[in-house]
């Protein structure tokens, strides 16, 4: 007999309210991407992130529009700068380091240097900041932010020694995928719009920068108003300049402070809305901008340098990377907001954070501690995008490591091998790098370039006498410098950004334009101009050693003889001075071989170029600018939109490394861009000269690993140390030009088998025990290997 069931009768009402009790029980004890996942800073930044809209920003308090500081860690320090190594996940914010100083010396350098006619005009100022977003997509947005009757301009009649209430040309990215010039409605990324944001009524306080009400002007508030009474608050920089008739000149001018003032020259602001501009929410490091105040008195002990404007330039907020990775001291976590949010298992793995995820969860991957191995189906270590998608089941079942059993331990006692030993171990490595001792190998030995490339700077006499008895070893073959394209890319951009600027200049201003009542067009550039802008960018990056400007014969814009030439070039003796250097390279004869039109880079981008410019990216410029001089407001600029054709990164040139014998003696490589401007009639752009910006070839990380194609163009590939049964080659970065720049770690179904605090083998203790094996000292070379797993 059957027992008797009991049957329960839930109202469907209360059954309702069961369910959204339950439902918000769930909520209330895990708020976050997932239910397992309990809520952390991550989530609290992006809900604080969703809040702020452009309909409602305006209105909310002001402590609603910023992130805590801690949401941008490990930012750039000019301070450790050749210190501490840069790595991949900070570049776009070193660059936004050195973009910022570069314009923040070049303004006080041409202020302080120019008359004040030869001072940059309106769409000086407005295309310089259009060339700083173009040049680089990481900046959203560049501007020069005046302090209140600060500002001079040469671009109104009868304006001599007046100043402008407020003055802030602003270029900003936008979207131009909807505009009618754009025919596939794809987004370029290649439109700009550039603002006066001093074109406001005085009565409009919400609109004036300067003041409180603004919310968003900390960037101002960190230099400005500068109120010092000391002639000696500003430091000084030094430049010596000598020009192509013989003449030189020295001059000595007030910048920014320097690395090792305090607290530097760059400040950092916290992360804010853009609120009413960009609506973005952005990252910005600013810089302030030195002139002496007041000008033409006549008398210099009156004339007081200080602080009139600063340079900020500004990043996208959401594509910074975060480091989730647990706090250490490295990673601290008062300095780091999203320090310990990684969902890595702390007993048996270990957090790396990796680059190129930007503002979102799971940019790092989990690895095994040292004592442990990835499971026998897993290949590599657990990406943490993938951990943070996963299902608490899955997430409880997986993405843990297992214990190794029976360690090594690594004796100091390394007993001496045997001749055949050795003969054994040599004649595997020279077989599988292809590199020996004999004059017969087929492959350059790196322990032999590095030696050469790192040496101190050679003597001009020894150089000369290399050039004279044979001029190919001042050469080396550019595989030699595989990776210079990603390492020194911040060091081409800057090249790209002047060679943008000079290209916009020449093509937009056209001295011969008329305008309303009294503004007047920009004048040609200058000379000082031109020096200027090469010694700002020399200034801006210390792993720049020299840049010039090459124009072609008679290209540059000024009224001069025939067969005119003109090629600053700004360079440094040393890299932390404070004294530069500036030669105008036309003083050469044409005829010599050293001139600069007849250098390589010089030549195969006038041979590219000369003939065709189609493949130029068109740059637009959306310009708005202010009614008169006093501000009031803003008006189109007579031509709207401005257009010109510009270069890009792949459109440059880079050298092989060479030996530079007369100002560095010593082994550099270059890359060179070329600009552009209008010929004679203004129908079409022509080619005008080119930007080259030169670097240490010992900056350069060596990659000895196998490349991942076999087409790949590296003259180290694959002469690595490396066990390869059982371990695989990855690079390390920061090693600079030498062998061991990499690590070995252990393959699937192989464990490290040493009791160490380390899961992998150096690549420099690699390179080091096999130099033992060659000298025929005692050595553990062929025990630096994983081992079998014994499942």
């Amino acid at each position: 007999m059957k027992p008797a069931s009991l049957t329960v009768v839930v109202p469907a009402a209360t059954a309702t309210c069961l369910f959204a009790l339950l439902l918000a029980l769930m909520v209330a004890n895990s708020s976050g991407q997932l239910l397992w996942h309990q809520s952390d800073n991550m989530d609290e930044i992006i809900g604080r992130i969703d809040r702020v809209t452009p309909e409602n920003c305006a209105v909310l308090d002001r402590n609603h529009l910023f992130l805590p500081m801690s949401t941008v860690s490990h930012i750039p320090d000019i301070k450790h700068f050749g210190i501490d190594p840069i790595y991949q996940n900070r570049t776009n914010l070193l660059q936004i380091h050195n973009i910022a100083l570069n314009r923040a010396f070049f303004y006080s350098y041409i202020l302080q240097k120019a008359q004040d006619e030869a001072e940059p005009g309106f769409m000086y100022y407005m295309l310089a900041a259009s060339a700083d977003v173009s040049a680089n997509p990481s900046v959203n947005s560049s501007a020069i932010y005046y302090s209140p009757n600060r500002a001079f301009t040469p671009s109104y009649n009868g304006f001599f020694n007046k100043t402008m209430p407020l003055f802030a040309p602003r270029a900003y990215r936008i979207d131009d995928y909807n505009d009618p010039y754009q025919l596939k409605g794809v987004s370029t990324m290649n439109t700009i719009a550039v603002t006066d944001l001093g074109a406001i009524r005085p009565e409009m306080r919400d609109s004036n920068y300067t003041a409180e009400v603004y919310k968003i002007n900390e960037w101002y508030s960190a230099w400005l108003p500068d109120l010092t009474k000391r002639h000696d608050s500003k430091p000084t920089y030094g430049v010596q300049i000598s020009h192509a008739n013989g003449t030189n000149e020295t001059f000595v001018f007030h910048g920014p402070p320097g690395a090792s003032d305090e607290p530097g020259p760059v400040k950092w602001q916290r992360p804010y809305y853009d609120c009413g501009r960009s609506n973005k929410w952005l990252v910005s490091a600013s810089v302030p901008i030195a002139d002496l105040f007041p000008r033409h008195t006549g008398w210099r002990h009156i004339e007081l340098p200080i602080h009139v404007a600063a340079s900020v330039i500004e990043m996208d907020f959401h594509r910074l990377d975060i480091n989730q990775c647990p706090a250490s001291e490295a990673n601290g976590a008062e300095s780091n907001y999203f320090a310990d949010t990684a969902k890595c298992k702390r007993d048996t793995t270990t957090c790396e954070p990796i680059h190129g995820y930007g503002f979102r969860r799971g940019g790092y991957q989990c690895r095994c501690r040292p004592g442990h191995r990835l499971p026998k189906h897993v290949r590599a270590p657990y990406l943490g995008e993938l951990i943070e998608r996963a299902s608490d089941f899955e997430y409880k079942q997986g993405f843990g490591c297992q214990k190794i059993e029976n360690l090594a331990v690594k004796t100091q006692n390394v007993q001496p091998m045997t001749a055949s030993e050795r003969h054994k171990i040599i004649s595997r490595i020279e077989t599988v790098t292809g590199v020996s001792n004999s004059s017969q190998a087929s492959r350059l030995d790196i322990n032999q370039v590095a030696e050469e490339v790192r040496k101190p700077s050679l003597s001009r006499e020894e150089c000369q006498i290399r050039m004279n008895v044979d001029p190919s070893k001042l050469r080396m073959p550019g595989n030699i410098a595989h990776g210079k394209e990603h390492q020194f890319e911040n060091q081409a951009r800057a090249a790209l950004r002047l060679s943008h600027f000079i290209s916009s200049f020449l093509q937009v201003v056209d001295t011969n334009e008329m305008f309303a009542e009294f503004r007047v067009p920009d004048k040609p550039l200058t000379r000082d101009q031109v020096i200027g802008e090469a010694l700002s960018t020399l200034i801006g990056d210390r792993q720049i050693v020299g840049l010039g400007v090459w124009f072609d014969r008679n290209q540059f814009p000024v009224k001069a003889k025939p067969n005119s030439y003109f090629a600053p070039y700004a360079y440094r003796l040393e890299r932390n001075a404070r004294n530069f250097f500036v030669l105008d390279m036309a003083a050469r004869s044409p005829n010599q071989d050293d001139h600069y039109t007849q250098n390589e880079s010089f030549q195969k981008l006038k041979t590219r170029w000369m003939t065709g410019t189609e493949n130029l990216d068109m740059i637009t410029v959306k310009a708005n600018i202010r009614f008169n001089s006093s501000g009031l407001n803003l008006i189109k600029y007579d031509r709207y939109p401005i257009q010109y054709k510009v270069a890009q990164l792949e459109h440059g040139y880079w050298s092989e490394p060479f030996l530079d014998c007369g100002l560095h003696n010593q082994w550099l490589i270059s890359y060179a861009s070329p600009f552009f401007g209008p010929d004679k009639l203004r129908l079409r752009v022509e080619f005008k000269g080119v930007v080259v910006v030169n670097l240490k070839l010992s900056e350069l990380d060596v990659n000895q690993c196998d490349a991942d194609e076999y087409h790949v163009s590296n003259a180290f590939k694959g002469t690595h140390k490396c066990d390869r049964k059982s371990t695989r080659c990855f690079p390390t970065s920061g090693r600079k030009f030498e062998s061991g720049g990499y690590r070995c770690e252990c393959k699937q179904g192989y464990e490290y088998p040493f009791n160490q605090p380390t899961t992998y083998i150096d690549g420099q203790m690699m390179e080091a025990e096999y130099t033992n094996v060659l000298q025929g000292n005692p050595s553990r070379f062929d025990s630096l290997a994983c081992r079998l797993v014994q499942y």
